[in-house]
Order: C-alpha cells, then structure tokens, then sequence
C-alpha cells in the first residue's frame, strides 16, 4: 500500500497481549512504575539517529521512510546508542509519520524540512477520504520490536507514537508549521470536523503501539511534541479526550506509559491527567515545579536542555547535578520516580562522547 519494501512483513498482532521479557531489575522500568531503581536511569530522546558516525554510515544512501520499514536496518540503528552510551533504554528508530505512510498517506521526509504532506486534510470530506491504518501494515515494524527483544537482553525497549493532535497538525498543515493557523482555523470553525479528524488518528496510534506492545515492547511513549502551541483551554477541549482514550485503551499490556511535549509547561497539569504514569518535562522549566503542576503520583522524565551538550564538560556536568537535584526535590514532593533525558531530542552536531559521559555521571549520582 506504501509501495516501501518489507512492509508488510510478519506479524499478526494476537489480540492479548504476549507475555514479554521479565525485566525486574530494569532501573527505567522501576522508575516509571514508582519503585526504588538501582540507579538513577538515563536515555536520550532521538539517540539513535544523525549524532552518531556509524548510524550516519549505515544510512548512507538509504531514505528516512524506507529506513523505517526495514526490520533488520532499524534493529541495528536502535542498537547503536545502547553499544556506545550504556543508557538504561532503546527506544524504537521510526518516525511519528510511519503509521500515516503504512496506511496509504501520500507524504514524504524531505531533509532540512520535516514530514511534507502531499494533499493537506482540511475539510469534511478529507477526513472522511483518510485510510484506516491495519496492523500487517506495519508488520515490518513489529518484526523489528522482535529481533531487538532478542538482542537487547536486560534492556528495556521504549515503542513510541505521535499523539493525535501533533499527527493531525502535520496534516492540516501539510508540514511543519510556525503558527499552526490552518490547524487552529479548523479545530475552532468546524470542531465536529476537528474531533472525527483526531478520532481517526486516535485509532491509527492506538493501532500502530499495539501492534509494538503485541511484538514486545517494554515502554511506550506518545509525543505531542506541538501540543504547547496550545492554550491550556484549547488543549482541553479539543486534544485531551483524545489523547486519554490512547492511554486507556493501551492499559490493559501493563507497561508504563510516557507522555511528552515540546512547550507544555503550562499544560502538565492536563497532560498529567491524560493517563500516562511518567510526564516528560522539557527544560523550559525546573522538574520540581513541574512536580506541582503535574501533581503527586506520577514519575517524571527529563529535562537537560539539548543545547547545553555543546557548552564544554564543566558546564554540562554542573548542569546535569542541577537536574538531578531538581528530580529530588520533585520526588520528595510526591513525584513517583525519576528517569534522566533531555528536555527535547539529541541535536545533529553533538558530541557523542559527551552523551556517554553523561550516562556515566547520573549513574554516579
């Protein structure tokens, strides 16, 4: 249907869940699930992807989607951070777009701009036209979830998706967008048209991260990773009901569940609500006041600030302490647990030893 190569390989994803890997001493794990890890965990987002030498070459030549559908190629690229760095978690390498090409989507990851959409959804009837997404459509992933549950060991495994409203934007827009104003002009004109449009994509996530908590991932995570171009009220009424419905209807596989967003600060309240058991926390601001927003019962995720890796040692190593000291006192105000990111995804240029030097210095904290 995509016309991309293995993408319907293997998979028919049983209806419950498998039993997967017993992983009970992971340290993310614990952590998402609020008991005592052995150490304090660490992964980055996006640290699998253009920072490292060898997923540069290996990609040589290759296109981002086709990258996607190719079991064998993204096996290794998710391996390749967990080699170098030591981190307490692999997270899938695909894309948020993957389940919206699988199903049909004409569009494309054109470099140095992001997800192109060819026909923009924008009315009625473009919603009605969207395909529905099926899970042997995204077999080729599924069948990479497998061959790294063989090979990661004691690792946990973090599937992912985009969340609804940040699908939807992409597609309103047809790519990336400064201001979101198509997105926003159709969510308050036509909000029956808005609601059945992320119904639509509520389903395809929920699709797309059962068909990875069938092949035995051991997290996921959903990305909104535009949702803070919301105001609080907007993200309420339009966004929420759908993001909780992927949270509840995923529950019964039993794995923690990772909410994040880019510029949420003043949406971690909602956001905590939606269902997740951990809220990343970008670094625009301190994990212990993001606690209060959040409230108690939920662990939190982050939130150095991706820049700071290019400051030199003595800046980062400060930097990180702070972090973790913020996490403390979060975890003292009734947060649940405390996994150690970036505050958004790992930029192209950074050092990748700084990374593992990173990994070794919160594992000493």
């Amino acid at each position: 249907m995509t016309g991309l190569e293995n993408t319907n390989v293997s998979s028919a994803v049983p209806a419950q869940y498998p039993s997967r890997r017993a992983l009970p001493d992971a340290p993310l794990l614990n952590a998402a699930r609020g008991t005592r890890p052995s150490h304090r965990p660490v992964w980055f987002m996006r640290q699998a992807g253009r920072s490292l030498p060898e997923y540069r070459e290996i990609r040589a030549g290759v296109g981002m989607l086709e990258s996607c559908f190719d079991p064998d190629l993204v096996c290794e690229i998710t391996m390749q951070p967990v080699r170098r760095h030591k981190v307490d978690a692999a997270i899938l390498f695909s894309d948020i777009v993957v389940p919206l090409k699988a199903a049909g989507i004409d569009l494309d990851i054109v470099a140095g701009t992001g997800p192109v959409v060819a026909d923009p959804v924008r009315t009625a009837a473009d919603v009605a036209a969207l395909p529905h997404l099926e899970a042997e459509e995204v077999g080729a992933v599924a069948r990479a979830v497998t061959l790294l549950t063989r090979e990661l060991g004691s690792t946990p495994l973090i599937g992912f998706a985009g969340a609804p409203f940040t699908l939807a934007s992409y597609l309103v827009e047809g790519g990336p967008s400064r201001n979101h104003e198509r997105t926003k002009a159709l969510m308050h004109a036509d909000p029956k048209t808005w609601h059945e449009l992320l119904g639509r994509l509520t389903d395809m996530a929920i699709t797309f991260l059962r068909a990875q908590l069938g092949a035995g991932v051991d997290a996921i995570q959903l990305f909104d990773s535009w949702a803070g171009a919301l105001s609080l009220a907007d993200y309420r009424e339009y966004v929420l009901p759908h993001s909780e419905r992927v949270f509840a209807e995923l529950a019964a596989a039993d794995v923690p569940r990772i909410h994040f967003g880019v510029g949420t600060g003043e949406l971690l309240g909602a956001m905590g609500e939606a269902g997740a058991d951990v809220v990343g926390v970008d670094w625009r601001i301190p994990l212990d006041v993001a606690a209060q927003r959040v409230g108690p019962g939920k662990a939190l995720q982050g939130n150095l600030d991706p820049a700071l890796l290019f400051a030199g040692w003595d800046v980062v190593e400060r930097e990180v302490r702070r972090v973790a000291a913020e996490a403390d006192r979060a975890l003292a105000a009734g947060s649940t647990g405390h996994i150690f990111n970036l505050g958004h995804g790992v930029l192209p240029d950074t050092d990748p030893d700084m990374l593992t030097r990173v990994v070794e210095l919160v594992h000493s904290l």
